[in-house]
Parts: C-alpha cells; structure tokens; sequence
C-alpha cells in the first residue's frame, strides 16, 4: 500500500481530516452501527478522524484499526484515550499483507481508503479473506466529480481537476464513488447496496459553509497548489482564481454541492 498520500500529511491537513469528520458526521455516519460484542477491523483509520465517530456510536463493539501510517496510529491512539474510549485498539499493518487468520472479523469498516489505492480490487479481496462468512463490509468514498456550485467558474474546475490529476499520477483515484458497486462486485461481495450521501451547502446552512465548503473541500484543493504548479498541470495566476472562486460560492448568494458514495455489501456464507 506504498503510494503516495497527495493530501500529505501536515498538521494543516489533519485538521482538514478533522473539519471533514465533525462536520459530516451525521451525513455518513448516522447509519453505521455494528451488533453489540462484534469485532469491525477498520482498513486505514489514519489519524483517528472516522474512528472517534464509529467507536462512539458503536460503544459495544471492537473495532481493530489498522494503517500503513506509525505516526497517524500514535495520533489516533491519542485521540482515542482523550476521549475515554475503550473498545478500539490499534495495530500497524498494510491491507494487502494483513496480520490476521482467515475469518477473523464480523465487519470491515473503510472510509476514505480506495481512492488513495492502485488495486482497489485486490485490497477488498485482501479484507474479504479476514471476514468471517456472512459478514459485511462497510465502504465510504467521494467522488469529485460530483461538485456542482455557484456562481460557476471555468477555474475554480481547473485547480480541482489537478488534484484528480494529482492523485491519479500518486496511483489513486479521486472519482472512486460512482465504482464503488463494480469495485464490491468484482471483489465477489454479494447484497451490495450503494447509498449517495449528497451535501448541499448554501447560507442558510453556515456550519456547512464553514465545515465542509471551506474548511473541508477548499482546503483540500488549496493544500495540492504546490504540486500542481510543479507539475505545470496549471499556472497560478489560473489556480488562485479558482480558489477564490470556491470561496465565492461561501457567500450570502452562493451554493455548493458534493456527492459521497456509502456502500454496504455481505461476504457469502
């Protein structure tokens, strides 16, 4: 799982993941509940932003999270322990070399993991082996061409398709919600069922558009600037408009759009 993370890994950006969490928490997670004593390997928990919200909503079950990541695994403990929570632990491990004996786990937990992986394919039959037969896996991706807005700008889709570029370059893919049922389909999942997750921000909605418009989406197109110019995917004069432009939309007139994909699907018995 050795590709590049194209978000990075800066404190600015963990509070961008953490923005990201609070401000969706209901959106994607009001209906991510697991049976009391099961045990939920979470694939990718980074630094915790997701775990927080599922260990809490699920106080019952065991979760393991996993990541590639020994620095985000410290702050996700971190944040764990700040919050008195007791039924998650953490180990180090790559998704497509798990630790773990065949069948070990009720449920899979991963969100906002495909996209940043070569093979999603062969990552989803690396979990499926650890799940026991009959269990469920659980998968949360956006899809970045999904963004609508207003007032619209020709630049403001320019900087965002260099961060699809950029993660497509990084071995990702940035409009992995719509494959999301091929992707489960071809790992051999049964009972797939995808749910769109739409958020639709406009000033009547000011915790959306802080959370989500700026501090979330904008700040996530901002951070790849720096690569962007580097890789002449656009110039500046180009890139700073468009962001200028997605904060336009954050005005008393303004709306902004986006689509996540949540994907539930079963494991044969």
């Amino acid at each position: 799982m050795s590709n590049a993370y194209v978000h990075g890994y800066s404190k600015r950006e963990n509070q961008r993941l953490e923005d990201q969490a609070t401000t969706l928490t209901e959106l994607l997670h009001a209906d991510t509940l697991f049976p009391e004593g099961d045990h939920v390997l979470e694939a990718g928990c980074g630094i915790g932003s997701q775990t927080i919200t599922v260990a809490r909503k699920n106080p019952k079950t065991l979760f393991t999270s996993i990541d590639l990541s020994e620095v985000s695994l410290e702050q996700a403990r971190l944040k764990i322990e700040s919050a008195h929570l007791s039924n998650v632990q953490f180990q180090h491990a790559d998704i497509f070399h798990l630790p773990f004996e065949p069948e070990t786990f009720d449920h899979v937990f991963v969100c906002f993991v495909l996209e940043h992986l070569r093979d999603p394919v062969t990552s989803l039959l690396c979990l499926k082996k650890v799940m026991k037969p009959g269990g469920t896996v659980t998968v949360i991706e956006g899809d970045h061409g999904s963004v609508y807005f207003y007032p619209e700008s020709e630049e403001a889709r320019q900087a965002i398709r260099c961060q699809i570029e950029l993660q497509a370059q990084a071995g990702g893919n940035a409009l992995i919600g719509r494959e999301l049922y091929p992707l489960l389909s071809q790992a051999g999942f049964i009972d797939i069922r995808v749910s769109p997750r739409t958020v639709y921000v406009d000033s009547s909605r000011p915790e959306l558009v802080d959370g989500f418009t700026r501090k979330t989406f904008t700040a996530m197109i901002e951070g790849v600037k720096k690569q962007a110019l580097e890789q002449k995917l656009i110039t500046e004069a180009i890139f700073d408009k468009g962001i200028r432009d997605m904060y336009r939309t954050t005005e008393s007139d303004g709306t902004f759009c986006y689509t996540f994909f949540k994907a539930f699907a079963a494991k044969s018995d």
